[in-house]
């Protein structure tokens, strides 16, 4: 009789498990067929160091030089600059978060963006990361508007902000930009 009770307990509870999981689970059937979908199954961290190494694979492809970086408050240096790699995935509402943006010793950041089927690419000066945190138009990411230790902001790859450089966020056109800032420091 136990036994008839514990499969009456699982099925009861497995049923109302079963009726809250599309409240809780993303839809992931975009991502089903993707080069990429195993990139969103892993820890935030592993994500992250996956998108250093595929800008990293990506830059080297191009002929620039590679190297890890030599101060803990940038991610790689390629040509003679310090970069910052910033990652994400599409989320569910079809925008990109680029986030824990720091005001640390780098000078350029590349934000990667990837979507089931599509690929974005933006390059950006430090300074113009700090000028849009200090107008507001990157919020802080901690603390609301109080916060000063990490910003982040959103990118709509469909109407891409209009201070984004390259705007389409076309990996072709983000490689000459790259190019154009190793070039003129």
């Amino acid at each position: 009789m136990k036994n008839l009770e514990r499969v009456s307990d699982l099925n009861e509870f497995a049923s109302i498990a079963e009726s809250l999981r599309s409240q809780h689970v993303d839809d992931n059937s975009d991502w089903t067929d993707s080069p990429f979908a195993w990139i969103r199954s892993l820890p935030s961290r592993k994500k992250g160091a996956v998108g250093e190494q595929i800008i990293s694979l990506w830059c080297e492809s191009y002929g620039f030089d590679v190297a890890p970086s030599n101060n803990i408050e940038s991610d790689r240096t390629i040509g003679n600059l310090r970069i910052e790699i910033k990652f994400s995935t599409l989320w569910a509402n079809g925008s990109y978060m680029f986030q824990q943006l720091r005001d640390q010793n780098y000078d350029v950041v590349i934000c990667l963006g990837l979507s089931p089927h599509d690929v974005h690419c933006w390059v950006l000066s430090k300074n113009l990361i700090m000028e849009k945190w200090k107008s507001g138009e990157i919020k802080s990411q901690h603390k609301g508007s109080e916060g000063t230790d990490t910003a982040w902001f959103r990118v709509d790859p469909s109407d891409p902000l209009e201070w984004l450089t390259p705007r389409n966020g076309r990996p072709a056109d983000a490689i000459e930009t790259l190019r154009q800032f190793i070039e003129s420091k």
